[in-house]
């Protein structure tokens, strides 16, 4: 079960028929308790050289932004959108990161303007157009440099691997060099220190350690190469959750005695020694808190399969679609105690045969206006949606927190976005 945010028959404590009438559905809800908790439960087992920057691009409703950083984390943006969303949310620039392999000239000027923590460098290109940006403020701009690292091998062996996108992300061992050597020479720039991403949704406690192990080694190799000890090792995200019922969670007790291991080690190599590891989850921190609640439309059996049509879909939650993986469902209130329970495909209004929710889920036998929760969508719900595809109403988004629930971002229907389109003389053929 998504933990503390669907018990019984209650939504983050509250009734989830309440919740549909005041908002409608379908709608997202995000307990702030449950937030409370992942943010508590990581910091706890973090050594005290860990820096967290949460990555918006998981969750950025500015209330959740807000909410994180009022509990003192920091943000890691991918775009000059998130970068104004963590500003507005009250994050100091000093802890924010921007990260992203297609920065625009814009962009960079915000970030620069606006003093941020660092940023993440992508190629040979983005570091000089950074560098005459930062001369024409008359700013020094801290960068990290970024490159993907399996094993930390020798800087002439570093390879782009981990991401998905064949070399999309990142520089390989000789860019590496140069750029530092580039930065660290520059007046403008502030060479801080390295960045390099694993993989998604981990749970293996070890494979995240060695992760960052590599990544201080090639960190290291890269501060000896032009003599500057390094400020900052950031590690990227990939703190897993479980998205399955039996799936066991990330075990943190591992994770935080591995890293203190790690950190250690830093504590003897001079280039490592003032070093702070930052780790950017996003999915950790906000996946659990979400719930995505729709209604039972329409119900039929097709070849002997019970089928359950919902006033929501994938539209809205794009991920079992995106990556074939389906979230868990629960009924809500009092269906979630009918018998029998039976096999159930579970899927949208929309007229695509994408539109699949669950095939199988074992449920009680749905009824037209029965409340069904998708779990674990506080990460790449929303934000990773399509809502504009086939004209339906964008779903509200709801804060719960001790028994209480307010809106956070209301509910849009399709005609806000029809009044916002123009149908000029060129297509009238008016003169």
């Amino acid at each position: 079960m998504s933990p503390a945010l669907v018990a019984g028959d209650r939504l983050a404590g509250l009734d989830p028929a309440d919740l549909a009438d005041r908002f409608g559905t379908p709608c997202y809800v995000y307990d702030l308790d449950v937030i409370d908790r992942q943010v508590g439960a990581l910091r706890t087992v973090l050594p005290g050289r860990a820096d967290i920057a949460f990555a918006l691009k998981a969750n950025p409703a500015l209330a959740v932004v807000t909410y994180l950083g009022i509990q003192g984390l920091g943000a890691d943006v991918a775009s000059v959108g998130e970068l104004a969303t963590a500003m507005r949310a009250g994050i100091a620039p000093a802890s924010i990161v921007m990260t992203g392999p297609g920065k625009r000239d814009d962009e960079l000027e915000v970030a620069v303007r606006a003093g941020i923590r660092a940023i993440t460098v992508e190629s040979p290109g983005e570091l000089a157009r950074v560098e005459r940006i930062a001369a024409s403020l008359g700013r020094r701009q801290p960068v990290m440099l970024r490159a993907a690292v399996s094993d930390g091998a020798p800087l002439e062996r570093v390879r782009l691997v981990g991401d998905d996108g064949a070399g999309k992300f990142g520089m390989d061992g000789g860019d590496l060099v140069d750029a530092a050597r580039r930065a660290a020479a520059s007046p403008h720039l502030s060479f801080v220190g390295l960045h390099a991403f694993g993989a998604s949704n981990v749970l293996d406690a070890d494979a995240l350690v060695d992760h960052v192990a590599a990544t201080g080694r090639t960190a290291a190799a890269l501060g000896r190469a032009v003599g500057i000890p390094l400020a900052i090792v950031d590690a990227g995200g990939g703190l897993g959750i479980p998205y399955a019922d039996g799936e066991a969670p990330l075990d943190l007790h591992a994770l935080g005695a591995g890293l203190a291991a790690v950190l250690g080690d830093w504590a003897r190599d001079p280039y490592l020694a003032e070093a702070r590891l930052l780790l950017e989850p996003g999915r950790f921190l906000v996946g659990p808190a979400g719930t995505y609640v729709a209604r039972v439309v329409d119900t039929k059996t097709v070849d002997g399969t019970a089928v359950a049509i919902l006033d929501g879909g994938v539209h809205h939650v794009l991920r079992p679609a995106l990556v074939g993986q389906e979230h868990r469902l629960r009924v809500l209130s009092a269906a979630a105690d009918r018998e029998p329970r039976r096999p159930v495909t579970v899927a949208g209004p929309l007229c695509s045969g994408l539109d699949v929710l669950a095939r199988g889920a074992i449920l009680p036998a749905l009824e037209v206006g029965d409340l069904v929760a998708v779990l674990d969508v506080g990460a790449y719900g929303f934000t990773e949606s399509m809502p504009y595809f086939l004209s339906h109403p964008m779903p509200a988004e709801v804060i719960a927190r001790a028994g209480r629930a307010e809106l956070i971002r209301p509910r849009r229907e399709p005609v806000t976005w029809l009044d916002d389109q123009l149908v000029p003389d060129l297509v009238t053929g008016t003169p």
